[in-house]
């Protein structure tokens, strides 16, 4: 069994361009998911936020026509009551990567408040990049490889393919036009390579070490391809 690192917001606003704040934390069903199957597969998981606060769960990805119907939303909801991780996470400042077999991050808008910031989140996905620890990134949670900066100024991640909740989504979601930047556009200018599927179809890539995927359809697809780096 092995041990894999959820590493997750502490943020439970996402600050507009107009400097409100938009209620949000993680998407549920980007941690249920693979957290279902990571702990089906008989690994076990800890969850790390920075300064250890409880994970927020984002209240819109626990309504009915957030999961297609209320027995799906019901599920997800069952699935995260069942994740007593979440209750007890560790601080991400304390996290040691050598004790870890692969890494994942859930998205949601939060992500984009504090870990496309966060310096001790950027220096682990840099050092699981370049140890070819397996790394699993969805939705929104790429807002996070922002913060993996090397000393000249570039991103690590500069290249890479990946994928990531899109223009065209947060557009159709209806907060394109009032965030401060978007999350697409802000991976472009860092260099990344965004590779674009169907608006809320699964999508997932795979380069080397790192797998990715658009948003909270690809969940499941994802842990899948990253179950298969740790066989």
């Amino acid at each position: 069994m092995a041990k894999i690192l959820f590493v997750m917001t502490g943020a439970d606003h996402w600050t507009l361009a107009d400097g409100s704040r938009h209620p949000t934390g993680f998407w549920a069903e980007e941690a249920v998911a693979p957290y279902q199957a990571f702990r089906a597969a008989g690994h076990e998981v800890v969850v790390a936020t920075p300064g250890g606060v409880v994970p927020p769960v984002d209240k819109g990805s626990l309504a009915a026509e957030s999961n297609g119907g209320q027995e799906e939303a019901d599920r997800v909801a069952a699935g995260l009551e069942k994740m007593t991780e979440l209750r007890r996470p560790v601080r991400l400042e304390d996290v040691d990567l050598a004790d870890y077999a692969a890494v994942f991050y859930p998205g949601g808008h939060g992500p984009m408040e504090d870990l496309a910031v966060d310096t001790t989140s950027g220096r682990i996905l840099a050092t699981a990049l370049e140890s070819g620890t397996p790394l699993g990134v969805v939705c929104h949670g790429p807002a996070a490889l922002l913060a993996a900066v090397k000393e000249d100024g570039t991103n690590v991640f500069a290249g890479r393919r990946v994928a990531a909740f899109t223009n065209d989504e947060e557009t159709q979601a209806g907060l394109a036009d009032k965030a401060k930047w978007l999350l697409q556009d802000r991976l472009t200018e860092a260099g990344v390579d965004v590779q674009i599927g169907e608006p809320w179809a699964p999508y997932v890539i795979v380069d080397g070490n790192l797998v990715t995927g658009q948003n909270p359809a690809s969940s499941a697809p994802l842990a899948a391809e990253l179950l298969k780096k740790l066989a």
